[in-house]
Order: C-alpha cells, then structure tokens, then sequence
C-alpha cells in the first residue's frame, strides 16, 4: 500500500514560521468561509434546476466537482504543494476498499444491536437505490472534504494531531444537533465513533477516498439498506425496515436519533480507530 503522511504543508502560506499555528487556524478559517461561500451560491443557482430530479442531481453533481477544483486550486496556489489528499490515481483503490470497510462495519453494528435484542427489522422495498447512493455520496465527499481536509489537517497543522482529533471530532459531531431527532447522546456518539474513525482512515492513507468510501457504506448500510434513520435525511424506501425495540434503553439502542447513538456504534468506530492510529504509527506518519 502505498500509503503517505498527511500533507500538512511546509511552503506557501505555511512555510516554517514564528506564527505558523496561528497563520494555519486563520487559513483554516478562510478555506472555511470560501467552503460555505461556495455552498450557499451553488443552493441558489439549483434552486430553479429542482423542478427536475435529473437537472438538479447533474447540477449539484457538478457544483460538488467545482467544490473540489476550488479547494484544489487554492492549495495550489496558496500552499505550493501538490493536492497529496486528492491524488486520483489510488481514487479506484482507497474508494472500494472504503466502501467495504464501511459495509462490513455498520453489519457488525447492526449484526449486535439484533443480538443484544434492541432491533427489529422486517423486510421492505427498496425502489430509489440510484438516488439514494447519489445523495451518500455526496454527503460523504462534502462533509470529508470540509472536516478532514480543511479543518482537522490545518488543526493538526495548527495545534498537533491530538488537538486535531479532538476538535474535529466535536465539530463533527456537534454540527449533528441541528438534525431532526438530535440529541446530545447522539452528537457524542457520532463525535466518538466516527469523528475519530474517519480521521484514523487519513493519518492511515493521507488521502480522503477510503474516508469518502467508509463514510458512504455506513451510512447507504444504516439508511437505504437496513432502513435505520440517518441524522439529517429522511429515507424514500429501503431493503429492510427496522427499529429500536419499544423498552429497549437509548443507549443500547440509540433511541429516536437512530444506531448512530448506540453503545455498539461507538465500540465499533472507536476499535477501527485504534486500528488505523496503530498502522499511521507503525509507519511513522504520527
């Protein structure tokens, strides 16, 4: 596996300096203004497209590819370095092997939720599965792109990589209380297990595709397939259907906010976590 430390920029506007940290969180901060800049114009130019399912889905498909050049133009441009993080040569690889890891994890979390008696699930019908991996993937390159990309590597820049992992982690988790059905359960647990995890996957690769590839899978498991509920969609359909057992303690189960917010959830994430925090030290990347 070919592998690479996270590029964390050494030139440009982060060369080594007195006032590099703080020069990092202000950079942060501007990639981060530039970010919700660019998605609240790319939301009102697909306003009008929305009549049509097909428009909208190839108008945001494209607002997400010029989302992507941006940031890679600016890193260019403004920290003189190669885009290591989007490097699209090991896409294919990083990508698939994420989509398996992300797949065989949420099983797992939801293999034990039946076990531990705090599941139901029926079978269903699942009609919308294009849209639905459409959607995912979308949310699984925007939201990797503006948590790992930008403000935990330029915290890890900034402050180290602990800070990072904390900090990233709860804003992470944190940005799930504006959702339906949050709660602070739910929040702490998604910080916990994913915010750390997906992390984990870019000190392991120094890339953002097997992050994409486990953020996708474990939400299109979670959602479309096992017909959970996902913070922040609501499903048209899904493979299964499924729901806590009526009695069945929040923090077995995840309660309103869904498996996201259950003790195995964050068993599971936390352990892969350990796991790829294990193969980035070994390889000397942290």
């Amino acid at each position: 596996m070919d592998f690479v430390p996270i590029a964390l920029g050494d030139n440009g506007i982060l060369r080594p300096r007195r006032w590099r940290p703080a020069i990092a969180f202000g950079w942060m901060l501007a990639l981060f203004a530039v970010f919700i800049a660019f998605s609240a114009v790319g939301s009102v130019l697909r306003g009008p497209l929305h009549q049509s399912a097909t428009v909208a889905n190839i108008g945001g498909t494209l607002s997400l590819v010029a989302l992507f050049v941006v940031y890679a133009a600016l890193v260019r441009r403004v920290e003189k370095r190669p885009v290591e993080e989007l490097r699209l040569s090991a896409l294919p690889r990083d990508l698939g092997l994420g989509l398996l890891i992300g797949t065989g994890m949420f099983a797992l979390v939801f293999a034990s939720l039946r076990l531990l008696g705090a599941y139901t699930l029926a079978r269903a019908n699942w009609y919308d599965w294009p849209n639905d991996l459409l959607t995912y993937t979308k949310v699984g390159l925007v939201e990797e792109l503006l948590t790992r990309a930008i403000i935990f590597r330029l915290l890890m820049r900034a402050a180290g990589v602990w800070p990072a992992i904390i900090l990233s982690s709860l804003l992470f988790g944190g940005g799930h209380l504006g959702n339906p059905n949050a709660t602070w359960l739910g929040a702490v647990a998604i910080a916990i297990e994913a915010g750390t995890m997906l992390a984990g996957f870019y000190l392991l690769t120094g890339r953002l595709w097997m992050s994409v590839g486990v953020h996708i899978a474990w939400n299109m498991m979670q959602g479309p397939v096992f017909g959970a509920r996902v913070s922040g969609h609501v499903e048209n359909g899904s493979l299964f259907a499924s729901a806590p057992v009526s009695g069945a303690p929040e923090w077995l189960s995840g309660g309103i906010f869904g498996p996201e917010a259950s003790v195995s959830a964050m068993v599971v994430g936390l352990a892969v976590f350990i796991i790829t925090w294990i193969g980035a030290r070994r390889r000397g990347f942290v």
